[in-house]
């Protein structure tokens, strides 16, 4: 993690590939395709009911999670707004998906609440970072393996819910599923909070050394 003023070359999470400046690559697209993906959802979802459309959504979504990512670093392609897009298209999805199972009972709101209270976390520990001059901190893979389980669990509780013979074994992999990627989104949270408060305790101290 750097200052954003320094515009330092970010390498953590990317494999090594250098960071730049472009905007029209083939993994910034995907991502951009990703996000379409949301509103497409939630009106399939909850405004016209088809339920497996929004199976077929959300599966596309979540599975090409990591397509932009390993695109980017395999042809060089690695952006600062891919850095910014992936993350963000991810949280996205989680987030509406979230609410719209709520909405539909699919999930209990006290799941839904464990999710937002973490998010909540995240957004409190990039505003201090903020402050100091910092940008977010790069992508950790156990923030991305949580990630890819809660993205993975939801097309299969909707499927759950809709299939009243596969509903029970069906539902016991989409809970285990979304539960262990809930327990794996509140340790990377954690991670990235003791990240945010060990930088700002450094440069508080540099401060004082100043």
């Amino acid at each position: 993690m750097s200052r954003r003023p320094a515009r330092a070359e970010h390498s953590q999470g990317t494999g090594g590939a250098a960071v730049g400046d472009r905007v029209l690559t083939l993994p910034n697209l995907i991502s951009f395709v990703r996000l379409l993906g949301v509103p497409l959802f939630l009106y399939l979802f909850l405004v016209l009911e088809a339920d497996v459309a929004a199976i077929v959504v959300l599966a596309i979504g979540g599975t090409t999670d990591w397509v932009d990512g390993w695109i980017a670093r395999r042809l060089g392609q690695v952006s600062r707004l891919g850095e910014l897009l992936d993350p963000f298209a991810d949280r996205l999805y989680i987030l509406a998906t979230l609410l719209a199972f709520t909405a539909r009972e699919v999930v209990p709101w006290q799941f839904t609440a464990a999710l937002l209270a973490r998010e909540l976390l995240l957004v409190g520990s990039l505003a201090v970072l903020r402050r100091h001059g910092y940008g977010p901190p790069p992508v950790h893979y156990v923030g991305k393996t949580a990630t890819f389980l809660l993205l993975a669990a939801f097309p299969i509780l909707l499927v759950a819910t809709a299939s009243e013979s596969a509903a029970t074994a069906v539902g016991a992999i989409g809970w285990g599923l979304a539960w262990w990627g809930l327990v794996l989104y509140w340790v990377a949270g954690a991670m990235y909070v003791v990240q945010a408060a060990r930088l700002v305790r450094s440069v508080r101290a540099g401060g004082a050394r100043a």
